[in-house]
């Protein structure tokens, strides 16, 4: 706390005095956005959501071999007939070229309080059993992450699902304790209940055809020398569905909650009422008062963010990661985590880690490849 100004404590726990509006001041700093994205009736119109100022740098992000940074980097993906269209600003730091672009999907889904929610879905393993269901970090968005989800993603040999919380990116509203959990509950629906939009299309035009058909054969006599039934040009180009988002149809058994930071708090709060394949837990924290306070060693009725409280209800296999030398979320706030863990697998404690740098220490992705390729069922 000695870091504040005598008005930034004013302004921090007297506008309101409100724990969660605290916890909120304290937990949240949303960038400017990064990338913009077009629904289908949209292109070519404004987009739904701007990318201005520079936001703060991104998390470091893993570079597959041989690739060269694009020069395309605000491109515009080349979505399918029907999907919104991601375009990625300079500010996003996009490493790849427009082929992997390609394989990026983005859409919105709309959460139980009623905010919309960005979501993306990046294919760096089509045949791969497993989808992570990540949960990102604080100070980016999607369009930050991307790149990063990309280099992932292809090295661990999994698809990854990830979602921006209210008032980051596209996503609407304002963050929040209450919201972060609505949020991840959007975007664990969105990545199990659902099908490709492309199929809706195709099965509704199959029932259409089907039924001209039927209809045109029991009115109008076909002639000798007739040809098969002409279809109306407007069929070819259905899209009574081309507004629903790309659905996946993921189940809980082949997703991986993957929480970062503030991510661990909505991925524990999902993992305590859901089954899922693994949970994987990078630089969680106990609370947000025992991270202000660290000397905090109950959960008081005002404190935000108990997944100290939430992480015994966890039944699935959970790894946890965490740098000797964090400085923003002690590493003793992992220790807790994994010894709170029902079913805790060897942990990776990072020596000389800290909060932000994880990722570039080789153990790294080992451990995740060894966690997902050898320790988790793949058949």
């Amino acid at each position: 706390m000695n870091g504040f100004s005598l008005g930034e404590l004013c302004w921090l726990f007297c506008c309101p005095p409100c724990p969660s509006r605290i916890a909120a001041k304290l937990a949240f700093l949303p960038p400017e956005p990064t990338y913009t994205v077009l629904a289908p009736e949209q292109r070519g119109e404004q987009p739904l959501a701007q990318a201005p100022a520079p936001p703060p740098q991104p998390q470091p992000q893993p570079q597959p071999q041989q690739q060269q940074p694009s020069e395309e980097a605000a491109a515009v993906a080349a979505a399918a007939p029907g999907a919104c269209s991601l375009h990625l600003s300079e500010r996003a730091d996009w490493q790849y070229s427009q082929r992997e672009l390609d394989a990026v999907e983005v859409f919105f889904s709309r959460t139980a309080r009623d905010n919309r929610l960005g979501c993306m879905f990046v294919r760096c393993a089509p045949s791969s059993r497993y989808t992570l269901l990540f949960s990102h970090g604080n100070a980016v968005d999607l369009g930050q992450m991307c790149s990063f989800y990309i280099g992932l993603g292809s090295r661990i040999n999994c698809n990854i699902f990830s979602y921006d919380y209210s008032g980051y990116g596209v996503s609407s509203g304002k963050p929040s304790e209450k919201n972060l959990y609505a949020d991840i509950d959007a975007a664990w629906q969105a990545l199990r209940t659902r099908v490709f939009y492309q199929q809706w299309n195709y099965w509704v035009k199959g029932c259409m055809i089907i039924f001209i058909t039927f209809t045109a054969y029991c009115q109008i006599p076909l002639q000798k020398d007739s040809t098969s039934l002409q279809i109306p040009p407007a069929m070819n180009e259905c899209t009574c569905f081309s507004t629903i988002p790309p659905q996946y149809g993921v189940s809980p058994e082949n997703i991986i909650l993957y929480g970062q930071s503030i991510g661990t708090v909505p991925t524990v709060d999902l993992a305590s009422r859901y089954e899922c394949a693994a949970v994987i837990l990078h630089s969680p924290l106990m609370s947000g008062l025992r991270v202000a306070f660290p000397d905090t060693r109950k959960t008081y009725c005002f404190d935000a963010f108990p997944s100290i409280d939430k992480i015994s209800k966890v039944t699935s296999p959970v790894l946890v990661i965490h740098g000797t030398e964090d400085e923003v979320i002690d590493f003793s706030h992992g220790l807790a985590m994994y010894e709170r863990c029902p079913r805790a697998v060897e942990p990776l404690w990072v020596e000389g880690a800290g909060h932000n740098d994880i990722e570039l220490y080789a153990q790294y992705l080992e451990r995740l490849k060894q966690f997902i390729s050898h320790e988790l069922p793949n058949s």
